[in-house]
Parts: structure tokens; sequence; C-alpha cells
């Protein structure tokens, strides 16, 4: 049984998180029959623990939500992944579950949206400034170039990013011009007014799993194509998407599944936005995980 740390786990690249997950979905795995997250509350926080299996593999996630860490000066999110072999279900290794998420995160969106993305440089504005928000960018870095990249945040003197104002003229010219938009935020109600996005940008939200919390506004749902990891997950767990049905801006007959855009079983109009929400699902870090652990015995 083998530990994997956080260096290890980033040594097999964003672009391979990338493939790991396409191939993947290309290979055949429907995200519909993954097991749903399950919360266990506890007395100063939660468990969440996202199990599921492969044919090569079975894994289990766990993470540890603890609201009050932050003024503890320790992390509001952790995890260990346990990666088990599927046939005799012994423990082949114990993963940092909070830098496989780190990077099998945007590894999804960036699968999800890929054949959308203009074969250039890329203009991209990224709200929040966290971990997912620069994960993001290094992903989006490893399959197009970058032209131009902006932070937007509601304090800039928060972070060490060079960062703007959220709501500032700079950071609404930033959405104007942007190819693609990433939402990485703890936000419950919307970051920027989607007026303001071009026909055919493309945008990621990734801040939420809560059915009461969203990032993008209702009028977006209104106007692009809609992409989830999976319909029922989505339609349990995604505060966008489900906000957006109550208030009557999406149908949720509409929503496409990202296995059937990954593997060019359906196509979407190009004069549209086309947005990817994404709530985490357990499939992701055991793919993930897996392309980890035969890169390092390979």
């Amino acid at each position: 049984m083998r530990f994997i740390d956080a260096t290890e786990i980033a040594a097999i690249g964003p672009a391979t998180a990338v493939e790991a997950i396409i191939d993947a979905l290309r290979s055949g795995l429907d995200p519909a029959t993954d097991p749903a997250r399950v919360p266990v509350e506890l007395t100063y926080g939660q468990f969440l623990l996202m199990p599921s299996q492969s044919a090569a593999a079975a894994g289990v996630k766990v993470v540890t939500v603890a609201p009050d860490n932050p003024a503890r000066g320790l992390p509001r999110i952790q995890a260990a992944y346990l990666l088990f072999d599927q046939d005799t279900l012994a423990l082949r290794a114990i993963l940092d579950g909070t830098a496989l998420t780190t990077l099998r995160t945007p590894a999804v969106s960036v699968a999800a949206v890929l054949g959308r993305l203009p074969d250039r440089a890329l203009r991209v504005a990224v709200i929040g400034a966290g971990p997912q928000a620069v994960g993001h960018v290094s992903t989006l870095a490893a399959v197009r170039p970058l032209d131009e990249v902006s932070y937007l945040v509601r304090n800039p003197s928060g972070t060490t990013l060079d960062a703007v104002a959220l709501g500032s003229s700079h950071a609404e010219n930033a959405i104007r011009s942007a190819d693609l938009v990433v939402c990485a935020t703890s936000a419950r109600s919307p970051v920027f007014d989607s007026a303001l996005l071009r026909h055919d940008a493309v945008v990621i939200a990734v801040g939420s799993h809560q059915p009461e919390a969203r990032e993008l506004d209702a009028a977006l749902f209104g106007r692009a194509s809609v992409v989830v990891e999976d319909v029922t997950t989505a339609l349990r767990e995604a505060g966008d998407v489900i906000l957006a049905i109550a208030d009557g801006t999406l149908d949720p007959t509409d929503l496409v599944p990202m296995r059937d855009l990954v593997r060019g079983e359906v196509a979407l109009p190009t004069d549209r936005p086309l947005v990817f929400k994404s709530v985490g699902m357990s499939w992701q870090d055991l793919v993930v995980a897996t392309a980890v652990l035969q890169h390092g015995e390979s």
C-alpha cells in the first residue's frame, strides 16, 4: 500500500488528467451510474463520502468540511482518497484527497468544454482566487495558449494574485472580452451580470454543490446551452441549475450530459453561450486517482 502525496499527484500534469477524463467517458463510463455523495453530519462539521468503482478499481474519497477552521488558520475542506483493487478490494493506495480534488475538478471542466474552445490564444476571466481558480488557469494553459488572464475578486487586497475588484470597469471589460469565464467562488448569489457576456462565450461554474447556492444568474440559462456532469445529479445538487429552473429560464429537458458531448453524440450551437455547471462526482476522483497510480508505477 502506497501513500501518494500532493507532489506525486501534481506530477502527472493537468493535460494527462484531462485526457484520463475524456478517455474514460469515450470508453463507456456512464456518470449516471455513479453513487450519490453521502453527507454525514458531525458535531463540528460534516463528512462527505464519495464512493465509486470502475472495471479497474474501486475507491472512496472522505471529505471533511469544518466551517470554523478558517478562523483557526486551517482549511475549511480537507480530504483523503482510498484506492482499492477492484477484485480483492485490497487497499492499494491512499492519496492526498485535497490535491486530487484540485487536479481533477479543472480537468473535468476542461474536458467538458474543450471541443468548444477556439484553437488560438484565449482571453480568460476568472472569478475567484483560490486553488480552483488557479488550477483552472493551469489546466487551460496545458491545452491552449492563453492571451490574457484576469482574476476578479470582491477584495483584491485579500490575495497575492494580481486581481481586480468585481463590479469595477476593468472587471466588466474583462468579462465582455472573455472567451471563457471561470467561476470558482463560495458565493451563494450571482457573481456577475451575464448580459456582459459575448454570444459565443464559454462559462464554467464549479463553486458549489448546494441546491440553494448559485454563482450564475438565471438570465444566462435562458440564452445558453447548459452542460452538466449528470442530469439527475445536477437536479439534486446544482443550485445554479435548480434555481434557474425555478425562475422559469431553464427547462430541465434541455440539460446536456457531459458524456454525450465528449463522445460526440450531441452538437451544440456555436451562436449562444455554453455553460458547464459542475458539482463534482465520485467517478472523477476514481479516474484521476487511477491515472496517478499508473503514472507512478510506469
